[in-house]
């Protein structure tokens, strides 16, 4: 096989809660491609991971964004400051709020959160909607559609799942029979889960969307959040 596709585990403090990711990473002899890319300020995580196998950050050819999430595209923009010839791609929804061409809806979604919670809440509701606030937004080079095929190792397909953000997306990896879900799907204790419900945007489409995923039976489900997930058949 004259590609790899890897999955890397990023682990960062986050105040008092230790916060693990899972990006993926599509290597062939073309193209070295990060899907999502985790929190702000992970940067230098991600660089010792790269070197593990023996790249750097300067060899990356594209980011795909699944969706503009801070834990998902917190460290874009430092990334494509250090390699401007980073390639972005996103959906064509999430476009203008990775590029904050409109407001991030996670931080509408937020701060509307903000002005209902209650007293004991009030201190962590102003912190996230500070910590979405300094997400950097970052350009958008190339959009992505439903069922759109890409060379990228052996094959890969881009399915839209919206719902928990409205243009969320996941990549179907043809010739290994694996989904990189993004937040459409995440683990817990092994069993797939729609990824925070209380901050999904549309709860319906995304149970949906992650349905829908299952129902491909894929051998496995890279989930950004909980690891792989082996389906049963």
């Amino acid at each position: 096989m004259d590609y790899k596709i890897l999955r890397l585990t990023i682990s960062m403090q986050l105040g008092n809660i230790e916060g693990v990711i899972y990006p993926t990473l599509l290597w062939d002899k073309a193209n070295i491609i990060l899907v999502d890319c985790g929190f702000i300020g992970s940067l230098h995580i991600l660089e010792k991971k790269l070197h593990q196998h023996g790249l750097s950050v300067n060899q990356l050819t594209g980011l795909v964004l699944t969706h503009h999430d801070h834990d998902h595209m917190g460290a874009a923009a430092a990334l494509k400051r250090q390699n401007p010839n980073l390639k972005i791609y996103s959906s064509s929804i999430e476009a203008p709020f990775i590029s904050a061409q409109e407001k991030p809806l996670r931080l509408c979604q937020a701060e509307e959160m903000q002005k209902i919670l209650p007293p004991e809440q009030q201190d962590f509701g102003k912190a996230f909607c500070n910590m979405l606030r300094q997400v950097e937004p970052v350009g958008v080079d190339y959009l992505l559609h439903d069922g759109d095929h890409l060379d990228w190792c052996g094959g890969c397909r881009v399915i839209a799942t919206p719902g928990h953000t409205p243009g969320h997306i996941s990549l179907l990896m043809e010739n290994d029979s694996i989904i990189i879900t993004g937040d459409a799907i995440a683990l817990e204790g092994n069993r797939p889960i729609i990824a925070n419900p209380q901050f999904t945007l549309d709860i319906e489409q995304a149970t949906k969307s992650m349905d829908k995923l299952l129902s491909m039976k894929a051998d496995s489900y890279y989930c950004y959040h909980g690891g792989v997930y082996i389906l049963k058949n």
